[in-house]
């Protein structure tokens, strides 16, 4: 039996008061409308269809390939929305799993209930709903003797009795496509000029068709994001759900309250997390680190057993054993290997620092590839740029850059060299060769060691 998702994104979100559409408002570093294709993909068997309106243009690029798209225009109700896909999914799905694409925290693993609940169904609807004391304006639902749902009433139309009922309507609906279709044309229009798709819950009934309804286990999975005080309360519930799951799995954080981690961020176990640290993007980080406190790390791989101190890393990699920091920046294709160590208020920029290489504090190395053992000293700074054009420094192993040195690219120091404090380095220099002066000259010979 095929099963197919439905997201409805196609509002205008006025009270976000947002040119932006609000499906595109992040949680934890991913849009809103990324948590609900998520789960509905874990709900359902067919590729996701995703109703778009207001801000079509943006939404469909963010979604890609991930769904396919239809467009809702003019935007008359969410009946009127749903019956866009009927083109695309009539006589190619058995079951229409809808839901609002601004509920990121619904799980995947709540709408597969639903779904599952529809398919041992003998009616062609199954509604989700959420027991709560705050109705946050949801429709009451109206249950029969037996059980099943007699009816939905809107806040605004119930009665002053049905205001008390506390089982609400959450928006997620499991239907049988071949009834749906149907029903969806025989929706009434509302004083409005909308076609609401809770009608088709009257429609059923009318015909002596059961709706059945299922609760959310957990209400706080139902919040809907119409407002950026939702958003907030998302975001809390959401970075709390995240750390949890952390820990779980074998972390430590010190302050949870003050740690934030996002959505696509992976930890190994043994790891411990320090307050006020700031985990973005597509970071990974290994097992038995210590990262923070006050440190931010943004699409950046870490290996084992590193530290990390106050720094702030972005498109970076550090191998295993990597110690930085505090005050230490990593910059878009930093490359730290194997057991480099880097001082404070240090600063790395699309150049590779070789295994055990000794970065000192107050240096800037960028467009630079260095070799394994190499010293560089307090101060030292690749030139990269001339005014027009950037260019690359190459130094070789065991190589000794002394303090304050200045290496002017393009540039390549050999294996063994080194540099005398203070030295602006400006043409090339050969191996086992001391360079001292501004600008800098060779002075002499180093004997070679280690068979180099």
């Amino acid at each position: 039996m095929k099963s197919t998702a439905v997201l409805l994104a196609a509002g205008q979100g006025t009270r976000m008061k947002s040119d932006q559409p609000k499906v595109l408002f992040s949680i934890a570093g991913w849009p809103l409308i990324r948590y609900a294709l998520v789960s509905a993909k874990d709900a359902s068997s067919e590729k996701p269809v995703v109703v778009v309106g207001h801000g079509a243009e943006a939404v469909q690029d963010y979604i890609g390939d991930s769904a396919r798209c239809v467009l809702q225009e003019p935007q008359l109700g969410t009946g009127h929305a749903v019956q866009q896909s009927e083109l695309i999914l009539r006589g190619k799905t058995d079951y229409v799993l809808v839901s609002y694409a601004d509920m990121p925290l619904l799980r995947g693993k709540t709408l597969k209930r639903l779904v599952d609940t529809q398919v041992r169904n003998s009616g062609p609807i199954t509604i989700l709903t959420v027991q709560a004391d705050d109705p946050r304006g949801f429709g009451r639902i109206l249950r029969k003797t037996d059980g099943t749902v007699r009816a939905i009433v809107e806040e605004t139309q119930a009665t002053t009795e049905e205001r008390l009922i506390r089982e609400l309507n959450v928006g997620a609906y499991c239907f049988a496509a071949a009834w749906l279709w149907d029903a969806l044309k025989r929706i009434p229009l509302s004083p409005k000029g909308e076609y609401f798709l809770t009608d088709t819950i009257g429609l059923a009934v009318a015909d002596n068709l059961p709706v059945e309804a299922i609760m959310v286990d957990n209400p706080a999975e139902v919040i809907g994001i119409n407002t950026r005080v939702h958003l907030a309360e998302a975001e809390t519930l959401m970075r709390r759900h995240i750390n949890q799951t952390c820990m779980s799995a074998g972390v430590t954080m010190i302050d949870p309250q003050s740690t934030y981690i996002e959505a696509g961020v992976t930890i190994g176990r043994d790891t411990v997390i320090w307050p006020n640290t700031y985990l973005q993007g597509y970071t990974q980080i290994g097992r038995r680190c210590n990262i923070g406190p006050n440190t931010i790390v943004r699409d950046t791989k870490i290996g084992s057993n590193c530290k990390v101190l106050a720094s702030v890393l972005e498109g970076a990699i550090l191998e295993d054993n990597v110690e930085m920091g505090p005050f230490a920046h990593l910059r878009k294709g930093a490359h730290l290997a194997r057991g480099v160590h880097m001082g404070n208020f240090g600063e790395v920029k699309d150049s590779y620092l070789g295994p055990g290489v000794k970065m000192g504090h107050f240096s800037y190395i960028g467009d630079a590839r260095v070799g394994a053992e190499t010293n560089i000293g307090a101060g030292t700074i690749t030139c990269n740029y001339d005014g027009e054009k950037k260019h690359s420094t190459e130094i070789g192993e065991k190589v000794f850059i002394g303090s304050d040195t200045m290496l002017v690219a393009p540039l390549k120091v050999g294996k063994r060299a080194r540099t005398g404090a203070g030295s602006v380095v400006t043409k090339d220099v050969p191996p086992d060769t001391l360079v001292v002066g501004m600008p800098a000259r060779a002075v002499r010979k180093s004997e070679k060691h280690d068979g180099g």
